[in-house]
């Protein structure tokens, strides 16, 4: 049995969880609505504020999706109460990143400023020219806007510069030697 799948997900006040016959999930909560396509294989009962993830029978795929659309499902009902949010470190001389309007704008030592747009649904604040604070309900977009900020500058092993994300321990390497 999946350890993941067989937990029960309890449904806060406030949130509503409807199932259409075609596996349909839609999760509505005072941070906004989210909606995914769940297997049509996988059963989904709703019994009061718990909703429980059944598998048919004990096939690999059965199993395999078992644990995700349990995962999937607490993750909208998460997202639509507390949201999500990823914090991203600048570290380096002279890397700073602001936030003009819906853009934010970063230093990373290139010739000219990356400006990204937010998308849609995904906020960032950066309190300070060395932090970004990426906030959304959707946790798939929070950390795949995270990590295309990332992209633009991965820290490097020398002098760890870069952008990284808060909780990430970046392994340092030791540079090259004089001639003894």
């Amino acid at each position: 049995m999946s350890r993941v799948g067989r937990l029960p997900i309890t449904i806060p006040q406030g949130v509503q969880v409807t199932v259409t016959s075609e596996n349909f999930v839609t999760v509505k909560g005072p941070l906004g609505e989210l909606s995914e396509q769940i297997d049509k294989d996988i059963k989904i009962d709703i019994d009061g504020e718990t909703l429980t993830v059944v598998r048919p029978s004990d096939n690999k795929r059965h199993r395999a999706l078992h644990g995700l659309s349990r995962a999937l499902i607490n993750n909208m009902v998460v997202g639509v109460t507390k949201g999500y949010e990823r914090k991203l470190l600048v570290v380096g001389v002279g890397y700073k990143a602001a936030k003009n309007g819906k853009k934010l704008e970063l230093q990373l030592g290139h010739s000219h400023p990356v400006v990204m747009e937010d998308p849609e649904g995904i906020t960032v604040e950066v309190p300070t020219q060395t932090e970004i604070i990426v906030k959304g309900i959707n946790k798939q977009r929070v950390g795949n806007y995270a990590s295309k900020i990332r992209e633009w500058r991965k820290p490097e092993p020398y002098k760890g510069k870069g952008v990284r994300y808060a909780d990430e321990n970046v392994r340092r390497k030791e540079g090259k030697t004089g001639k003894k």
